[in-house]
């Protein structure tokens, strides 16, 4: 007995299935039509057969023309942030805050070294001074030696004693003057390590490197700064372009220079854009290059907003009609079309628009009068 319900259950479903495709709605007349005077459409116009540019829409990314990433040169903890995003900045103005308090005793350490270093070279020109005083005494000892030796008034020991004595004052001069150079080097270095304390001192304020507008950040106070990680992205200019990817099919469609479309969806607005740059390299994973087209200044579009570029790919025929003349009925489409002096109703299918016009995909042959209000 159940078997027999179920096979009457299955037979009923088959027959509703069929009278379900039989009673499917196609594109074209519907078979019923009503008078021109209950109808009386405002405006008449006619199916318009145009020729249009198919497009290719390449999806990409709005991003500044020139922006900054903010990083820091030593690692520190962030004390202050002194901006949010969406802030204007000037060039020069202070950033971020870094705690400061070991590189300020490195720079104290520094100036204390070339202090130090200064003192040494001060020792040695009066080392130096000291043997210089030796050395004239025993030159002029020595000389004196000699020209008694050659009267015979002195012996040759004494003359290779106040000659030994000469020659070791001489060479304790060399050293001075070796020490001399070296201390000076040793001030030279000192300065360094003082311009270098300086410097990273310097790296404890970050600053604005030119003026523009804070687009991200991604510190926060206590955080740590170290090299090479980013702080902040700070537009520099306010020209923004976009950044699109093109299949390598169509590459050879962009040319480098040209003006084409760019549609922003999200503002409603199709703006031209001038293609700057075009990535010499495919992307492996998406078989696709990055192209980059400049924007014009146009209110509502940010960063980080999504875009289409349009390239043109092929001429073709089709029929377009007015929007206004397309009534949505459901998840149909119809337009009234005048045949044999009736208006009948006419099952259509659309596709893209083309400003205030609509192409149609199926339904109407061309040439038709349609009318609405």
């Amino acid at each position: 007995m159940e078997k027999k319900i179920v096979f009457i259950c299955l037979i009923s479903l088959l027959f509703l299935f069929c009278a379900c495709e039989d009673n499917k709605i196609q594109p074209g007349f519907s078979g019923t039509s009503t008078s021109t005077n209950i109808l009386a459409p405002e405006n008449i116009g006619m199916v318009e057969e145009q020729e249009i540019t198919r497009m290719y829409e390449a999806v990409g990314t709005i991003r500044p023309l020139t922006e900054s990433i903010i990083e820091s040169q030593v690692s520190a903890i962030v004390l202050k942030v002194s901006i949010v995003p969406g802030i204007a900045v000037k060039k020069g103005q202070l950033l971020i805050a870094l705690d400061a308090r070991h590189l300020t005793t490195k720079f104290k350490q520094a100036k204390e070294g070339l202090v130090v270093a200064k003192n040494n070279l001060k020792q040695t020109y009066k080392s130096m001074d000291e043997t210089k005083a030796g050395l004239d005494q025993a030159e002029a000892a020595y000389n004196r030696t000699k020209k008694l030796f050659k009267s015979g008034i002195v012996t040759s020991q004494r003359l290779e004693i106040d000659k030994a004595m000469f020659l070791q004052a001489k060479a304790r001069l060399e050293k001075s003057r070796e020490a001399e150079l070296s201390a000076k080097a040793s001030i030279r270095q000192a300065k360094e390590i003082v311009k270098e304390a300086q410097i990273a001192l310097g790296y404890s304020k970050i600053t604005s490197p030119a003026t523009g507008v804070v687009a991200e950040r991604m510190i926060d106070p206590g955080d740590l700064a170290v090299p090479g990680k980013p702080l902040l992205i700070i537009q520099t200019s306010g020209a923004l372009r976009l950044e699109a990817n093109v299949r390598e099919g169509l590459i050879s469609r962009v040319i480098l220079q040209n003006n084409y479309q760019v549609k922003i969806m999200t503002v409603g607005k199709t703006v031209p854009a001038r293609i700057e740059e075009i990535v010499p390299y495919a992307d492996p994973a998406t078989r696709t290059f990055l192209v980059k087209a400049s924007l014009p200044d146009t209110p509502g579009i940010y960063p980080g907003m999504f875009g289409r570029l349009l390239i043109p790919v092929k001429k073709e025929k089709t029929l377009l009609i007015p929007q206004k003349a397309v009534i949505q009925v459901g998840q149909l489409e119809l337009v009234y079309v005048k045949k044999d002096n009736v208006w009948q109703s006419v099952y259509i299918k659309t596709g893209k628009k083309f400003g205030e016009k609509i192409e149609v995909l199926a339904g109407l042959t061309g040439n038709e009068t349609i009318g609405y209000n």
